[in-house]
């Protein structure tokens, strides 16, 4: 047991009513994460309802500060506001919070990490991690893996984003489109600025001053602040289509040094949680509805980019389940790498003790 594990690890979910928050409970669950107390946490709305964990009913207390005494890491699920004004007070108390919104990614304070690209980066957190967009996690393993022995010049990643992203009401929405389509009904769009059934919608937040929308702007920000390039040419359209879960990416990437598509595959088979499918003779690549309820990267279609002279171009294809990989699976593997890193105090605790220890010896 690493030296600064507890001897009791209380963990909180907070959001834990929401289609995240749910997940984040239901892998906490699969992974037998070793807590020794589970806490429930939503806001007013949702606190007093009951969910049952493993065949045992949880009531869902109130998400106040006073909430996460005790608590050592808190995985959040509840909006960017939430967690600006709730992350404070837990770390105040020494708890942990791996936050699933976009309130800390970029701040140059808070490590911002996916699971098996920078876990190193977590050793430097205050008390605040940040998981990233949903996008960026899928695709920064494969970049990831160029990077280290290749070398990227440029990125141009267009993404195809599931309804799930947006929540529960989206999904409805489109169930009620494809319905209303079915019966000669006009199609009625609230969640949406146009009707997402039989659609694809350029559009995911909110357009920004210089044409790409927020969606698009957190892709190429944080992709550089993961991969730890932060002069990394990288462009990104965002697009919404009418598929319920998993979101898939068409990734453009000019390598440094030249390199095939064989030697690509080999790469990207060679990070953990990646899989390669790629066989379109037998039409297999990888696929939203197959890739959904799992933790997988899926990559396929792999193929040279003729458009980038001297063999230094590749075009791919990658898709994740965004409600699981995308964002409650890597907070569970991030909260697991703490805890077997013995990395839960924040890194100024640590130094501090190992000063302490240092000069007593």
């Amino acid at each position: 047991m690493p030296e600064n594990r507890p001897s009791k690890l209380i963990v909180a979910v907070v959001g834990a009513t929401g289609a995240v928050g749910r997940t984040m409970v239901q892998v906490l669950v699969e992974k037998h994460f070793p807590y020794t107390e589970l806490r429930l946490l939503a806001s007013e709305r949702s606190a007093g309802r009951s969910l049952d964990v493993a065949g045992t009913t949880h009531t869902v207390g109130l998400a106040t500060p006073d909430a996460f005494e005790g608590v050592d890491i808190a995985l959040f699920s509840a909006g960017g506001g939430t967690s600006k004004e709730l992350a404070p007070e837990a770390a105040k108390r020494g708890t942990v919070v791996i936050d699933n919104s976009s309130a800390w990614r970029m701040d140059p304070d808070v490590p911002l990490v996916v699971s098996q690209v920078n876990p190193d980066d977590l050793a430097t957190h205050e008390g605040i991690i940040a998981n990233p967009n949903c996008s960026t996690m899928q695709l920064v393993p494969p970049l990831m893996a160029l990077r280290d022995r290749v070398g990227i010049e440029r990125v141009v990643v267009d993404t195809y984003q599931s309804v799930g992203g947006t929540g529960h009401k989206a999904i409805v929405e489109l169930e009620d489109q494809i319905r209303a389509h079915a019966e000669g009904r006009p199609k009625v769009a609230s969640v949406y600025p146009h009707p997402i059934a039989f659609n694809a919608l350029p559009h995911i937040d909110v357009f920004l001053d210089n044409g790409y929308t927020k969606e698009e702007w957190k892709v190429v920000t944080e992709s550089r602040k993961i991969l730890h390039l932060p002069e990394l040419r990288l462009s990104c359209t965002a697009v919404r289509v009418p598929v319920f879960v998993s979101h898939s990416e068409a990734v453009h990437v000019e390598t440094r040094d030249a390199i095939t598509p064989a030697q690509a595959r080999a790469l990207f088979a060679g990070v953990d949680g990646v899989v390669v499918q790629d066989d379109p003779a037998n039409n297999v690549y990888p696929l939203a509805t197959e890739a959904a309820g799992t933790d997988g990267v899926y990559v396929g279609r792999v193929r040279q980019d003729p458009s980038i002279p001297g063999n230094r171009g590749l075009a791919f294809w990658v898709v994740s389940d965004n409600l699981r990989k995308g964002a409650a699976s890597n907070a569970v593997e991030l909260a697991e790498l703490l805890v077997a890193r013995g990395w839960i105090r924040k890194a100024s605790e640590r130094q501090a003790v190992g000063a302490t220890a240092g000069s007593a010896a």
